[in-house]
């Protein structure tokens, strides 16, 4: 799955020591999406990737994720494990809606009382 957004939150990478005793680290942050409703997502990057990607607060990326959920203790958690973040390239306009074909000449305006074009004909409905 994909998502774009702007970094707004970088929180500090943790480390710690699994129960089999290899070394572990994860680094978590927050993207807010640029839409009329902004989404607010939390995600995290594990292991080698959280070196593979490092964001900064302001970056505009596109992040690839997974979504994983797991029980503990009766309860379940979801998170959101990123495996890729692709910066969006420096200067890059967000993309706008298409001009006007130049083509094709300007709509009249409406007027609900002017005759129809084809003249007085009845419609056959």
């Amino acid at each position: 799955m994909e998502i774009k957004g702007k970094i707004i939150v970088a929180l500090p990478e943790q480390t710690g020591v699994s129960r089999s005793g290899n070394n572990w680290k994860k680094r978590e942050y927050v993207l807010e999406t640029q839409e009329t409703y902004p989404r607010k997502v939390h995600f995290d990057f594990f292991g080698d990737r959280a070196d593979q990607y490092p964001l900064s607060v302001g970056d505009d990326i596109t992040l690839s994720f997974d979504i994983e959920s797991r029980e503990y203790n009766g309860r379940w958690y979801t998170s959101i494990r990123g495996w890729k973040a692709e910066k969006a390239a420096a200067g890059a306009m967000p993309q706008q809606a298409p001009a006007a074909d130049p083509g094709f000449p300007p709509a009249a305006p409406f007027d609900p009382m002017a005759a129809p074009a084809g003249g007085d004909e009845d419609l056959p409905f």
